[in-house]
């Protein structure tokens, strides 16, 4: 296939971004990419490239799943109800979840969910093969029997019991699903079509692109399943964070073109997002809580969000320099954006905020290999700077050609 240029619009002062977008994700067969970038709710970039299917191209519309991106999703589901006083960062899950309140977990708190020090963050001890892990119900109530490892009070990666952890939580608050809430809490009072839970519904504009790439099924493979083996036994980042991840069965759900995995609620990793749907999203983090001139998230709520949580290095995140947790969201600060914040995925779609400039960027795409993991894991690291440098030259042209008020 040969290199094609993004679709959809970017100033000059993006050429660079433009560029690097079209190396990296341009020309190769069913892959895809996009990347959105609003300042104070205005769309200043909207690209996207390549394919979402072999021999189908990528749209505005098209939504990749973006992994554990997901989790800054349901976290601001949290902070909406938060917000409304259904739920107090510091009040015991159990006090809304009875069924929680076991096994030494009764004193746990919602803050300590949301910080991932919950002491909860293995999958061996709820499920024996990875096709358990479709049934999230069943996955809550196991979490809710459970008792806490010698992590807790400890930042240790939730990687996928997040998720059933906060839609455990907020089903016993509200009597809906992670999956109706998403649309309750988030698509529908932002105005939002690019946000879902699992596989969008029939009728939506949104069309899940197919995930390409080997994934991680050597992890099925005997080999693969000695070497995890051997990882969740060592001490430290490695062992926590295999822990976390891998049980026999996993990858097969979380891989393929089309993986099992978009038919469940997985609230910590199977949303289907496009990149307007997340820079949206995350407008109203970057922008004091206010969403199109409209309160989303009140000040005490923002206020609360933006706080780092703990000055000290994820346990359990073996892939990034000491992460900080704020309520649900980790620290992502880049050149110029020293306060910024967001969540990022396996493979490394993104959804980004930065409350100095006003700036909130969606990154997603389909590739997911471990040949290629080495450039799409970090590319908040790469893209960022590109996007904060035409940031940048854009307000400085804008001032420029701004008409000058003369005086009377």
């Amino acid at each position: 296939m040969s290199s094609v240029a993004c679709a959809g619009s970017a100033g000059p002062e993006f050429r660079r971004l433009t560029s690097a977008l079209t190396r990296v994700y341009g020309g190769r067969k069913g892959v895809g990419a996009a990347l959105a970038v609003y300042r104070h709710g205005e769309p200043i970039l909207d690209l996207w490239i390549g394919e979402s299917a072999p021999d189908r191209p990528w749209t505005r519309d098209t939504g990749a799943m973006v992994f554990s991106a997901t989790k800054g999703i349901a976290s601001t589901v949290v902070h909406r109800l938060a917000d409304r006083g259904l739920l107090d960062y510091d009040a015991p899950v159990a006090e809304y979840w009875p069924e929680f309140g076991c096994n030494g977990k009764q004193n746990i708190t919602v803050r300590q969910l949301l910080t991932h020090s919950a002491g909860l963050s293995g999958v061996g001890s709820l499920a024996v093969h990875g096709s358990e892990m479709l049934d999230h119900e069943l996955m809550a109530e196991r979490l809710a029997a459970a008792a806490p490892d010698r992590l807790l009070g400890v930042p240790a990666y939730h990687a996928i019991t997040f998720g059933w952890l906060v839609a455990g939580l907020t089903r016993a608050v509200t009597g809906s699903s992670m999956k109706e809430l998403f649309q309750q809490e988030i698509a529908a009072p932002l105005g939002i079509e690019g946000i879902h839970l699992g596989r969008p519904p029939a009728g939506s504009v949104t069309m899940a692109a197919e995930s390409f790439g080997t994934g991680f099924s050597f992890a099925g493979t005997p080999r693969g399943a000695r070497l995890v083996a051997l990882l969740q036994g060592i001490p430290g980042a490695l062992g926590v964070g295999s822990r976390s991840l891998f049980i026999p069965g996993a990858e097969a759900i979380l891989t393929g073109p089309n993986p099992p995995v978009l038919d469940t609620e997985m609230p910590a990793g199977n949303g289907v997002c496009s990149a307007n749907g997340l820079a949206a999203m995350y407008e109203p983090l970057a922008c004091a809580g206010l969403a199109g001139g409209r309160r989303y998230l009140s000040g005490a709520a923002i206020q609360a969000i933006r706080r780092i949580e703990r000055y000290r290095p994820d346990t359990g995140l073996f892939m990034y320099l000491g992460p900080l947790w704020h309520l649900g969201y980790h620290s992502m600060p880049t050149v110029g954006a020293p306060r910024a914040f967001g969540h990022i995925g396996l493979g490394g779609s993104f959804g980004w905020a930065d409350p100095d400039s006003g700036l909130s960027v969606g990154f997603v795409h389909n590739r997911l290999s471990l040949e290629t993991l080495a450039v799409d894991q970090p590319a908040f690291a790469w893209l960022l700077p590109l996007v904060m440098a035409g940031a940048r030259s854009a307000r400085r042209i804008e001032r420029r050609t701004a008409p000058r008020e003369v005086a009377a």
